[in-house]
């Protein structure tokens, strides 16, 4: 007997099903760090070997030179602008003041190979929101202090990196694997040899040079998630390789429709004939990227590694050799509600509120299978008191993505009418960097010269997306055995089904696109530093240098709409999405790819910088220590966009838009270092910085972020933001393990760059605007401390020679937009002068900052073997996604922004090592998100909510296994 039901209901309850399953995280193999490491940043080589204890890291810190109060054990090694030069030290106070900190003139935090290993983190960005007053914003950037990731300077070995993310020039920190990373050192102060776009801080990254001595770490890892790993997910084939993360060429623009690019198709006067046309639609790969599978076991993430090292002895010189590779396997299930409005609207009683039906309002599952791969070989010489260092270094990171989503959009089709939408796409983003130290000593004269070239690409080849609509007037017959999860509730026998999906190709909520899109980027950079200790009874240090970079990119996005020159059939339009763009239907119904291109279709983009830099470094009295200096900077930064339609009518690509940005800054800083005290000091710093626009924020060119699935356009008439920095800082290390720190800072902004979410036609788009002013200013905390257990009289097998291990910081910011009632700025897209509060309403926090960030770690840690338990807790107050404002029933502008709530965290690591003959191996067991913690972004005002982003990432567990030799 045939049953009655409506086709909506079956894949609105198949989608119900699968959506449980949620984010699987990426499990990295994490193995025991190599030995301590030789480390570089901007700046001088050393001035003389100086000793410090086991515990200090082997880290590198930009305006450090080299001091010690007493030998004791084990050598650190550390080059920073304005360090070396000399015999002179400068007398500290306390033994137990960390290397690092005490050799530094300004406020640095520093994360050492044994830290990260503690937190268990499988990448760089994860391990640094550890850090005092660093969070992590989309699991990939780190803000410092809550502000944006422009206002955060990311080096390696003190040289600059390129981006492969088109909505940035910071680099995502995620794709680095802690196992390539030795160190981190987070500046919070300004020094002048660091670049002028310093706003809270700077994350320099340091990779492994010459190990102490020879070793061969082979890892490997297993991971699950509660809401991915074998259940229910999207998945669509693509090509053979994709599991490795490249593609063996079935994603490449077949030559049929490169043929018609190059001669110009897209152009209004392009001569292209309908069968030219015809032939390069039907020459697309078709089905192995357009169709998208159920799939009811999604994999385990899986990862491994292996990592080696040696030194050398040349002679009296050393040769060190230290080399990785890496392979990461992950995936990730998210399903939930996504929303969003154009606006507030009257209720019933008269009031406003936020109501999903006037916006859009779709029920949403993806699968993303992410896999990087790592790579990294650094050979490093040392000579006498001189050493240079060459460091490559590639990352290529994939994700490949299956989503579905089912709702309606009032915006754009009608509110009645329940849609269908389905998006495959596949990223490629790639990063190398090759880069030279070489740091000369000469008595009281050192000299350091740094030269890098690093390129990054994004390709995004075959981005495809189905729009289907609910026709009730269709009635067919339907087999349930060919959808497993109707099976499992028990449904066999055919069903009549009331309603289909269709898609005609040409009503509006019907349609087919198609992307490919292509970035590149080149950095060239090059600086060298000096300094000389002068021969005088109090220590003065003077320094000076010079840097240039040069980054260059080109960004291109082709958008294609699928379109018929004739009605199709009923039983045409209800086919499946490779069916429907099937050879014969492009043939038979006339189907034909028509340019979509926005209004701008490629930008070329260029920044030149050159600066030049000069620092005192003085004690003028015992134990206080002075570092002042200047920065004189002048770039030029220009993006020119082009549009693929000629723009005046004719083939090819015509110039749209110039922009050019020529500015000279000086950027004075100051910072004083008091060691009052045995083991304390306090430290006060005050400095001029700037923050540029970046070439995406500035190109205005349509780009759809699939990670938050919001469409961006750049605003071609954004300027440079100047900042005042200033902060005081207490820092107590009562013993070598153990400390606390106080600090407050305060920051002025002139025009501070905010993203806004703005509605121009009946696209939601998000963009970005300079505000008038903001400020900011807060606190910090942080303690750690280590209890001996056998202190508390706990002695037995388990406990013996093991420390509970205490470390917490807290962060509160405070952050607000000023806007006067006769403030103005520029108007996206037109330029022209409007008053301020069409975008900011005065008083809102700035973008990205919460006003709470609280870490804890609490562990056991065995001092005579490798066996760490440590449980981690994590906690972001709600912070701003994006400005968002609109008219309420007083015709009042009343700001409505997107805020996230990440919430709290709660992760368990174990590390364990033994040793099986002979062996030694090391066991890690990770969970993660132990409390289940979604992941929210909505919208709030007067009680009603929408839920622009809200998902459950489930919980993750880990288990890796590592074996060195």
């Amino acid at each position: 007997m045939t049953k009655s039901i409506s086709a909506a209901s079956i894949l609105m309850l198949t989608t119900a099903l699968a959506a449980p399953a949620l984010m699987g995280s990426a499990a990295r193999a994490q193995t025991p760090p190599p030995p301590p490491a030789t480390t570089a940043t901007p700046g001088q080589p050393n001035d003389q070997q100086l000793e410090t204890t086991p515990q200090d890291v082997q880290s590198n810190t930009p305006g450090a030179s080299e001091r010690a109060t007493q030998p004791v054990e084990g050598p650190v090694e550390i080059s920073g602008p304005g360090a070396g030069g000399g015999d002179d030290v400068i007398v500290i106070q306390g033994q137990y003041i960390p290397e690092p900190v005490r050799a530094s003139s300004e406020v640095v935090n520093v994360l050492s190979a044994a830290d990260i290993a503690r937190s268990g983190d499988g990448d760089i960005g994860s391990a640094l929101q550890r850090v005092t007053g660093l969070s992590l914003v989309g699991g990939r950037f780190v803000y410092v202090r809550g502000l944006g990731e422009r206002y955060s300077l990311a080096l390696l070995n003190g040289l600059p990196l390129p981006s492969p993310e088109p909505l940035r020039r910071v680099v995502p920190l995620d794709i680095f694997p802690t196992s390539v990373i030795a160190s981190s050192v987070v500046q919070k102060s300004y020094s002048v040899a660091y670049p002028g776009e310093f706003g809270g801080g700077v994350i320099n990254l340091t990779t492994p040079a010459i190990p102490e001595e020879s070793f061969l770490t082979i890892g490997g890892a297993v991971g699950a998630n509660s809401e991915t790993t074998m259940s229910n997910g999207y998945t669509y084939f693509g090509s053979d390789l994709d599991f490795l993360g490249f593609d063996d060429g079935s994603r490449d623009v077949p030559g049929a429709l490169s043929g018609l690019l190059d001669r110009g198709y897209g152009g209004r006067n392009a001569n292209v004939s309908t069968a030219e046309l015809q032939a390069a639609t039907a020459s697309l790969n078709n089905a192995s990227t357009s169709l998208i599978q159920f799939n009811d076991d999604i994999p385990f993430n899986g990862a491994a590694d292996i990592s080696f090292g040696t030194a050398i002895d040349v002679g009296s010189d050393r040769l060190g050799i230290i080399g990785t590779v890496g392979w990461d396997n992950s995936w990730q299930t998210r399903g939930g509600n996504e929303q969003f409005v154009t606006g507030l609207s009257t209720t019933l009683d008269g009031g406003d509120a936020l109501i999903a039906a006037n916006g859009e309002d779709f029920r949403f599952l993806e699968t993303n299978n992410r896999v990087v791969l790592n790579g990294l070989l650094g050979l490093a010489y040392e000579f006498g008191e001189h050493k240079i260092r060459w460091t490559n270094l590639y990352i290529r990171d994939t994700l490949k993505e299956s989503r579905i989503s089912i709702g309606t959009d009032a915006i754009n089709v009608d509110p009645d009418r329940l849609l269908n939408r389905s998006r495959t796409s596949w990223f490629e983003r790639q990063l190398f960097d090759t880069q030279v130290v070489a740091e000369f000593e000469f008595g009281d004269f050192s000299a350091d010269f740094r030269g890098t070239y690093a390129n990054t690409q994004r390709e995004s080849p075959y981005e495809r997306s189905f729009s289907y609509e609910f026709d009730e007037s269709i009635q067919a017959d339907f087999d349930p055995t060919a959808v497993p999860a109707l099976v499992d509730l028990g449904y066999s026998d055919p069903v009549r089904v009331d309603g289909a999906w269709v898609n005609d190709l040409r009503s509006n909520g019907q349609n087919a696109f198609i992307a490919f899109s292509d970035l590149n980027e080149d950095i060239y950079a090059g600086a060298a530093d000096f300094a000389y200790a002068l021969p005088t009874a109090r220590d003065i240090t003077l320094s000076a240098g010079v840097a240039y970079s040069q980054t260059k990119r080109d960004s291109e996005r082709l958008n294609f709409q699928y379109r018929s020159n004739q009605v199709l059939p009923s039983q045409i339009a209800q086919l499946r999405p490779d069916f429907l763009l099937s050879d014969y239907n492009v043939y038979n119904y006339g189907i034909t790819l028509r340019e979509n291109f926005e209004e701008v279709t490629r930008y070329d983009a260029q920044l030149d910088v050159l600066g030049v830099y000069g620092q005192i470094e003085i004690e003028p009295v015992d134990f206080v220590r002075a570092a002042i200096g200047v920065r004189y900077e002048t770039a030029e930064q220009t993006v020119d966009t082009f549009d693929q339609d000629g723009g005046a009518g004719t083939g090819g690509a015509a110039q749209l838009v110039n922009t050019r940005l020529e500015n000279d800054y000086f950027l004075p800083a100051a910072t004083l270092t008091w060691n009052f005290a045995e083991d304390m000091q306090i430290r006060l710093a005050a400095s001029k910085t700037i923050a540029r626009p970046q070439f995406r924020e500035l190109a205005p060119q349509q780009y759809l972020d699939n990670e938050t699935n919001r469409t961006f356009i750049g605003n071609q008439f954004l300027e440079d933001s100047e900042l005042f920095n200033a902060e005081a800082r207490y820092e107590w290390y009562p013993s070598e393990d153990d400390r606390v720190s106080l600090a407050g800072f305060y920051k002025e902004i002139d025009n501070p760059i905010e993203a806004v979410a703005l509605i121009q036609g009946q696209t939601f788009f998000t963009t970005f605007a300079n505000a008038p002013k903001a400020r900011l200013f807060g606190g910090e905390a942080e303690v750690q401390k280590y209890f001996p257990l056998y202190d508390w009289g706990l002695e037995g097998n388990f406990f013996d020679g093991r420390n509970l291990v205490l470390v917490a910081n807290y962060t509160y910011t405070n952050s607000d937009v000023e806007v006067g009632a006769d403030d103005q700025v520029r108007a996206v897209g037109s330029g022209e002068l409007i008053n301020a509060s069409t975008y900011f309403i005065d008083g809102q926090p700035l973008v990205g900052q919460s006003d709470h960030l609280v870490n804890v770690q609490i562990g056991l840690e065995d001092e005579d073997s490798l066996s760490q338990q440590t449980l981690l807790v994590n906690y972001a107050s709600d912070r701003i996604t994006s400005r968002f404002s609109s008219i309420n029933s007083d015709l009042e502008r009343v700001a409505i922004p997107f805020y996230e709530e990440p919430g709290v965290q709660l992760d368990f690591v174990a590390r364990q090592g033994f040793t099986i003959r002979g062996v030694a191996l090391e066991a890690k067991f990770e969970a993660r998100n132990l409390l289940g913690t979604q992941y929210k972004e909505i919208q709030t005002y007067e009680g009603s909510r929408i839920d622009r982003n809200v998902f459950d990432p489930g919980q993750t567990y880990t288990l890796g296994i590592g074996v060195n030799f």
